[in-house]
């Protein structure tokens, strides 16, 4: 896999994110080892291979902010913005194939729904983020792409109190191809458990998709890729499984489909998605709480999210697994279904 991934980023600059996250997923993680020549970050792989990547502020394209197109480059904020002291930020990930931006109502109900929780009215309707997204699209000549629309409270005022602070939104896009077969998908990633534990409910807003709360899951995932794991598992503050850093967890257990219920972190859009494919299917699917000891008699485990679609695991910790024909064929449903023609 390492050659293959190599001639196509080595091909297409404007694919570096895509390497970074298949290079997690199929190949080792990234040591980052970096050096600095001119506009290029040079770094360094674990197996001592070079790469050279562009930084997401310094890109050809156009991104959408506060209801403009205007250059990639030119999508600034000031340093006092209330959304990055204090966490008042709220986000979503999406994905285009064939030109169409999969479950796109549902993630901008859920983007205006996040502010909400968070205690600030998204000044653009779903219809208007919509429309926004499509123009990022059409402006970048995105056919298949990654979407990042992101709303924050502004640099008005600086304290933990900004009522009056401005809310400000943006969308950015860019190119994220298909380059993998469902059969190379299928080896499997692995997982090490987290340190750190999704919250309760009593203490954060764990509905919404808000930027604070995905700080212990890049401090998960940061521990697991040094000690040569791909993601990490995060269990909940009461011990039970709860998701991995940026996507959620299935496990099949003699034949039936059990996931966790989602009362701690967020009920994923991808998660509804698959389990709607998997009652179709006619699979039993038992949201409920599941210990991590339960992993001893699981034969498959797989995730689920925009980024990572459905993605299998061959490892969590100590516990091995073998994906398996129901994975297989879930995620070859998904696959069908996202690049259905319209």
């Amino acid at each position: 896999m390492t050659g293959e991934i190599e001639i196509i980023y080595q091909n297409n600059l404007q694919t570096e994110n895509i390497f970074t996250f298949y290079c997690s997923l199929f190949d080792r993680v990234i040591k980052w080892t970096v050096t600095v020549d001119g506009d290029l970050r040079h770094y360094t792989t674990l197996d001592g291979k070079a790469m050279t990547m562009l930084p997401f502020d310094d890109r050809d394209g156009f991104i959408w902010h506060d209801g403009e197109i205007i250059s990639w480059r030119d999508a600034k904020l000031h340093v006092l913005s209330h959304g990055l002291h204090y966490g008042s930020s709220v986000f979503e990930g999406e994905r285009a194939y064939n030109g169409k931006i999969f479950k796109m109502r549902e993630h901008h109900e859920r983007l205006i729904r996040s502010g909400e929780l968070l205690g600030f009215k998204n000044p653009y309707s779903v219809a208007e983020i919509d429309e926004a997204c499509k123009m990022v699209m059409e402006a970048n000549n995105i056919v298949d792409g990654y979407l990042r629309p992101v709303a924050w409270r502004g640099s008005e005022m600086m304290a933990v109190s900004a009522q009056r602070s401005k809310i400000h939104v943006a969308i950015a896009a860019w190119e994220w191809p298909s380059y993998f077969s469902p059969e190379a998908r299928l080896e499997g990633i692995r997982l090490d458990f987290a340190e750190w534990r999704r919250p309760d409910p009593a203490t954060a807003p764990v509905n919404s998709k808000a930027a604070g709360l995905y700080m212990i899951a890049t401090l998960s995932k940061h521990a697991a890729e040094e000690k040569g794991y791909n993601d990490a598992l995060m269990l909940d503050y009461r011990g039970q499984i709860a998701e991995a850093t940026g996507a959620n967890v299935f496990l099949i257990q003699d034949g039936k489909i059990h996931t966790p219920t989602p009362d701690c972190f967020l009920d994923g859009i991808t998660r509804r998605t698959v389990i709607g494919l998997a009652k179709e299917k006619g699979y039993d699917v038992i949201e409920r709480a599941i210990m991590p000891e339960e992993l001893a008699h699981t034969q498959e485990v797989f995730l689920t999210g925009t980024a990572v679609e459905v993605t299998p695991v061959r490892e969590i910790g100590e516990y091995k697994f073998t994906p398996g024909e129901i994975t297989k064929d879930l995620l070859l449903a998904y696959d069908e279904l996202v690049r259905k023609p319209s």
